[in-house]
């Protein structure tokens, strides 16, 4: 039978939720923290996964990885009673299928499993989000998020749809792009890298699309353009969100038809490439400016692949310090330098703004300070980072004191509502003696609503019945 699991610490909330999967004919099972939620999970085989966000032990969304891990075929529905766009964002990015208020009706909550059911069973197949069939050569730790990446990295070497890669400067946006090329049924072809920061805005349309002999002063010789250079192969655009805005029109096309003119030529080529494109740049935010034109963005974004920066994953930092040191010192053509726990701690801790370039800038720095001994030590290490360690105040002034002052108007308007609200609905649970049907007539609220009201003010159901009012 086809089981789910529900991990909601609200216990009035849980139960609804149980009955709405056994109504639909589902087995369900129930934990009321985190961590009791991934001993289940580890133990059974789940189909859906009901997940709450804030929970006694954590919160929920930074489990979501863990749980794919635990159960790899199951679909995960976050349901919760705080409706936040950031953490909706977050959820759907980490793979939930849905993200539901508590205030949503029986009948969308029902749809959403029954949706989410059907299409775990029908991808059964599924057994690691990890995808051991991809090799990850030169990417280098297992934390949750990158797993996720890597999982999505698979995704897109199995298909041929144009990729957008995004993150901060120096998260690995090239090395994705490199490992999806030499994962894909292309890789046997080339990988031709466009540095669209760097193109000249007079010569632009040559570099891309090549000229012929005597189309302008200088062009002395025929020259094939990047575009035909990648045919049969993977066009990497490099910082695209820097193409300038008259060549974004021109390229378009040519991701859309794979014909385009050489500068002038007669007769129009074709290429057969894949595009994979990259960008620290906000290209939404663009979208909106009127620098980046929307159909160009949403025909790179057939699949999309967000890097996290280095500070979101710091469990990968010790063996990112241990591949990079080996690596620099072969270089160099020394013995590989052993590393501190003192000197590990340093790294480990440090936020990285640059993310994995500055570590690995950081630690060539350590080496060549370093060169004649056979250990890395904190000393070794540049001052920014060994201040950051020293104060232990993650970029906190110290003696700094939080300003007090008074609330804004919206603040305290939303505070005494609060108060209300919660005043409201213990006189509404006393008169009605706990019976939610009657609450529900009373209030004009739906039963979730209720539900969620009770939750978020930490009310009990339980200790109104039977209550004298």
């Amino acid at each position: 039978m086809t089981r789910i699991l529900i991990i909601d610490d609200d216990r009035i909330y849980a139960d609804m939720l149980a009955e709405i999967v056994k109504d639909a004919g589902l087995l369900a099972s129930m934990a009321f923290t985190l961590s009791a939620g991934l001993k289940e999970a580890s133990a059974g085989d789940f189909t859906v996964i009901l997940l709450d966000v804030n929970l006694p032990d954590g919160n929920g969304l930074t489990k979501i990885p863990q749980l794919r891990d635990l159960c790899p075929s199951a679909e995960i529905i976050i349901i919760t009673a705080y409706g936040d766009r950031d953490c909706a964002e977050l959820a759907l990015d980490s793979g939930a299928w849905n993200y539901i208020q508590k205030t949503a009706s029986v009948s969308e909550i029902t749809l959403s499993l029954l949706r989410a059911v059907q299409y775990a069973e029908a991808n059964r197949s599924r057994t690691s989000i990890a995808h051991p069939d991809v090799d990850p050569n030169g990417i280098i730790g297992r934390g949750g998020k990158l797993t996720l990446c890597i999982g999505r990295l698979s995704q897109a070497a199995r298909s041929d749809a144009n990729l957008l890669i995004t993150g901060e400067t120096g998260t690995g946006k090239e090395l994705f792009a490199r490992a999806v090329h030499r994962n894909s049924r292309r890789s046997a072809g080339p990988f031709i890298t466009v540095d669209c920061a760097s193109l000249t805005p007079t010569l632009v349309e040559s570099q891309l699309f090549g000229h012929e002999k005597g189309a302008f002063t200088g062009a002395d010789r025929k020259m094939d353009g990047m575009i035909l250079q990648a045919n049969g192969g993977t066009l990497f655009l490099d910082e695209v969100g820097e193409l300038p805005l008259p060549i974004q029109k021109a390229f378009l096309r040519v991701l859309q038809e794979k014909h385009f003119r050489p500068v002038g030529g007669r007769q129009e080529l074709e290429s057969d490439f894949r595009t994979v494109a990259a960008t620290n740049r906000d290209l939404e935010a663009m979208v909106n400016e009127g620098t980046f034109r929307s159909d160009l963005l949403y025909r790179l974004r057939s699949l999309a692949i967000e890097l996290p920066p280095l500070r979101e994953h710091p469990e990968d930092i010790p063996e990112l310090a241990l591949f990079y040191t080996a690596k620099l010192c072969s270089r160099y053509g020394i013995d590989v330098k052993g590393i501190s726990p003192e000197f590990l701690e340093s790294v480990a801790t440090y936020p990285w703004p640059g993310n994995v370039r500055e570590l690995v800038n950081s630690l060539e720095s350590a080496i060549a300070a370093a060169f004649d001994e056979q250990t890395l030590y904190p000393k070794h290490l540049p001052t920014n980072i060994r201040l950051h360690a020293a104060s232990g105040s993650y970029g906190r002034i110290d003696g700094e004191v939080p300003l007090q002052s008074l609330p804004t108007l919206k603040n305290a308007r939303e505070s005494a509502a609060l108060e209300a609200e919660g005043q409201y609905l213990r006189r509404l649970l006393l008169l009605v003696k706990g019976d939610i049907r009657e609450g529900c007539s009373i209030s004009g609220l739906s039963r979730p609503q209720l539900y969620a009201l009770i939750r978020k003010h930490q009310l009990s159901i339980r200790d109104n019945k039977g209550s004298d009012g």
